[in-house]
């Protein structure tokens, strides 16, 4: 039954990508908000899907802790829908991601008129820089930039293998406060194969850090706080869900 409710949700979650995205191309001529807020609707249409077809509530925690003005996120990541999820979270998200991704139809074409941060991958040097470029230039419009410290989809409760090189870089060139961004979302949609698991899923905003702080000893205290709140999401998720870390 839940290979069932897995498969009509991935229908699901393709259709109102290419239905959305076709009835928002008029946003493509106004601007940027207007694309932004399509991502937000298509996010909220992902959030009412998980729950309807898979029986996944998402939960949002931690607004209050969201300042105004720019802001780098740094995100927890298991599950494709934490791409999705910050465009409800935040006023203006811009997020890092791959250049080849830019060559997918609608996919691109958003991320090109939201001005995502779009990074070349083949050169660490070549990538530092242009990685801070762009950041600079979006936290100068007053955005969110959201990075993910570990580069790629970890399982919950698997061992932590955080990048420090971007996330340090950024932060320097920026001064803005970071976010932490803690999640359990692994567990209900993992980060690989089709299965959705019914459960709870949560995003926590954390208290931002503080500007120009050293960077080895915010980058230490980003992980641990973000791990901790990471942690008591998994084994609040893992009791919703009737298991334990035994049964990961």
């Amino acid at each position: 039954m839940n290979t069932l409710r897995s498969i009509i949700f991935v229908i699901w979650l393709y259709g109102g990508m290419a239905v959305i995205g076709i009835t928002a191309l008029p946003t493509m001529l106004l601007p940027r908000r207007f694309a932004i807020r399509a991502i937000g609707l298509f996010a909220q249409y992902l959030r009412v899907g998980l729950r309807l077809i898979c029986g996944v509530r998402v939960e949002l925690r931690g607004r209050e802790h969201i300042p105004d003005g720019p802001l780098l996120i740094a995100g927890k990541h298991q599950a494709m829908l934490d791409v999705f999820i910050p465009f409800i979270l935040f006023r203006d998200p811009a997020v890092i991601m791959k250049r080849e991704l830019l060559w997918y139809p609608a996919l691109g074409w958003y991320a090109l008129k939201t001005k995502m941060i779009a990074i070349d991958r083949s050169g660490v040097s070549r990538t530092m820089k242009m990685l801070q470029k762009q950041g600079k230039a979006r936290a100068e419009e007053g955005r969110q930039i959201l990075i993910y410290p570990e580069g790629t989809r970890t399982k919950p409760g698997a061992d932590p293998d955080y990048k420090a090189a971007g996330l340090t870089g950024l932060y320097g060139a920026v001064n803005v406060p970071v976010l932490p961004l803690a999640t359990n979302s692994g567990l209900c949609w993992p980060a690989r194969g089709l299965t959705r698991r019914p459960g709870l899923v949560i995003y926590e905003a954390l208290p931002p850090i503080e500007a120009g702080l050293d960077r080895k000893a915010m980058f230490a205290r980003l992980k641990a706080e973000l791990e901790t709140a990471s942690d008591r999401l998994l084994d609040e998720g893992l009791a919703a869900q009737g298991r334990t870390r035994d049964d990961l």
